[in-house]
């Protein structure tokens, strides 16, 4: 039986719908390409979620497909940033509650502003982290948006 996370519980208390998927994990391949891989589903249907600090607003979070790179320019255009970075992988515990290949935008310590890619639109249902290494979300963009409360960018 798979283990309800954080991320899931919450979901249920909103009452929106979602499905748990299991994958096996490769703690030397983290990337959202082997998560595809694993779940046989199109890279692009793969969503990362990326944590960033801004100059000016501090912390942000990017969901994007796995087949994408952030685009620094991009995110601290919409972010009202004049630059960002990504924040250290010894970071993403602490500030988030998430560690690496296992950080869902669902759920952090605290809501932190999130932009979700265009793409996401595209599709019925998008995979994102469950909140732990071996566990995917699937879920409607429109909900997982409407839930976080997400701003929706374009390239």
């Amino acid at each position: 039986m798979i283990q309800k996370t954080n991320a899931a519980r919450l979901l249920d208390a909103a009452g929106i719908q979602y499905k748990l998927v299991p994958y096996e994990v490769d703690e030397d391949h983290l990337e959202a390409s082997h998560v595809a891989e694993q779940l046989g589903e199109d890279i692009d249907t793969v969503f990362k979620t990326l944590v960033l600090r801004g100059d000016r607003s501090g912390l942000f979070v990017c969901v994007m497909p796995g087949s994408m790179e952030v685009d620094l320019k991009v995110a601290a255009r919409i972010s009202e940033n004049k630059s960002c970075e990504m924040i250290h992988v010894k970071e993403l515990l602490p500030l988030t509650g998430y560690i690496r290949g296992g950080c869902s935008p669902i759920g952090m310590k605290k809501p932190l502003p999130t932009f979700i890619h265009e793409s996401a639109l595209l599709y019925d249902s998008i995979f994102i982290s469950a909140g732990q290494r071996g566990l995917q979300l699937q879920i409607s963009p429109t909900d997982l948006i409407n839930y976080i409360g997400a701003e929706i960018y374009p390239l």
